[in-house]
């Protein structure tokens, strides 16, 4: 399948627009269930510029009633992201110190339920939770420290490339 990079530029430029505002293209899910992985998926889509229609297991947003659990779900985002052999982007689990801006983390429980998806806007010379900074929205955010979330486990996934229709 024909490949392209990733437009990490892209990407966090519009995390920089749409971190405290929203979108008017895209419904807000604030209020249903929380907006972090639907935003997320706006900047990657930013960066990609591709969306996969594959029903029910695809990544996609038409509209708030024609778009797949992946566009707003952080289990659904994942499992699409790490798995995907079709169109759109392509992402794999990597230690902290590989991540780039553009990347996603993702924040979990203890017992390993994800609930809460950013975007890597800054790592500083070598990514840490220290020096990672990040957007998202349910509690909108830009440029927040990694470290300012008390989460006993994160998943960090690296956007490898994206692969086209």
């Amino acid at each position: 399948m024909p490949q392209k990079s990733y437009d990490r530029p892209a990407a966090l430029a519009y995390a920089r627009k749409w971190a405290l505002g929203r979108n008017p293209a895209f419904l807000d899910f604030e209020n249903l269930g929380g907006d972090c992985t639907n935003f997320i998926s706006q900047c990657v889509y930013a960066g990609s510029g591709v969306m996969n229609f594959t029903p029910t297991f695809g990544w996609y947003y038409r509209s708030p009633s024609s778009r797949a659990p992946a566009w707003t779900g952080v289990d659904f985002f994942y499992n699409f992201m790490t798995g995907n052999n079709g169109p759109g982007p392509v992402m794999e689990e990597v230690p902290i110190f590989r991540l780039l801006p553009g990347d996603v983390i993702q924040l979990g429980t203890q017992e390993g339920q994800f609930y809460h998806s950013l975007l890597v806007i800054r790592t500083g010379p070598i990514p840490t939770r220290d020096s990672i900074l990040i957007a998202t929205h349910t509690y909108d955010a830009y440029l927040r420290p990694l470290n300012t979330y008390d989460a006993p486990r994160m998943r960090f996934l690296h956007v490898k490339h994206v692969n086209l229709p």
